[in-house]
């Protein structure tokens, strides 16, 4: 069984306040096209102009790190296929873990449930982030993967600090933020995986993130 954990991009979607929309487009219509192939065969060749901060989008260490691995750089395994574990965190802003977790060498997934007001000016009001203490716990144990269905895993108005990148990324740890439909899944027992195309001096760009279910 698949779990969808992403958000869909559509045109002029805000996922983050101040960061510009997505804009399609196209680069050859249908219409055009029938001048280019034989009879009764046609394609669309679309455009697409986003900011890599879009919809549900992975952070690598180059995102916070000039000289950290970007997109092209991070190895596959620390993508996908992943051991994963949900930590539920509802009615929690500041998410601290339970040192108990076994949390090396997999995805760790913070439910907080705000992914149920994405889109909405809410989404942004005070959200759940990550405490600082627990990234640098999290940093230490090894996780391969943090993720969490909020709008970043750090605590925005905060003075500009952004306290669990600096740790987690430094680290090497990826980062999946905007998640939804967490709910759905178990505690563990599942497969994560948050793959985005490799793309050369990039250090974040969307993902469609989903876990595998025996």
């Amino acid at each position: 069984m698949i779990v969808e954990l992403s958000h869909r991009i559509a045109e002029g979607m805000v996922t983050y306040p101040g960061i510009p929309g997505p804009r399609l487009g196209v680069h050859l219509s249908r219409e055009d096209s029938r001048e280019v192939y034989a009879p009764g065969t046609e394609f669309h060749l679309g455009t697409i102009a986003l900011a890599a901060n879009t919809g549900t989008y992975l952070d690598t260490p180059h995102h916070r790190y000039p000289d950290g691995p970007d997109l092209s750089q991070v190895p596959a395994s620390r993508l996908a296929d992943l051991p994963g574990l949900v930590v539920r965190a509802e009615g929690t802003r500041e998410v601290r873990l339970s040192e108990n977790l076994d949390v090396r060498g997999r995805a760790v997934l913070i439910q907080t449930g705000w992914d149920l007001h994405f889109g909405t000016e809410k989404y942004a009001d005070e959200h759940p982030y990550l405490a600082p203490e627990s990234a640098a716990w999290l940093a230490e144990q090894g996780a391969a993967l943090v993720g969490i269905d909020s709008l970043n895993i750090d605590d925005t108005p905060h003075r500009g600090e952004r306290p669990a990148h600096t740790l987690l990324l430094k680290a090497g740890i990826v980062l999946v933020e905007h998640l939804t439909g967490l709910s759905a899944l178990p505690d563990e027992g599942f497969r994560f995986h948050a793959a985005p195309p490799m793309i050369a001096g990039l250090g974040t760009f969307p993902v469609r993130a989903y876990a595998v279910l025996p």
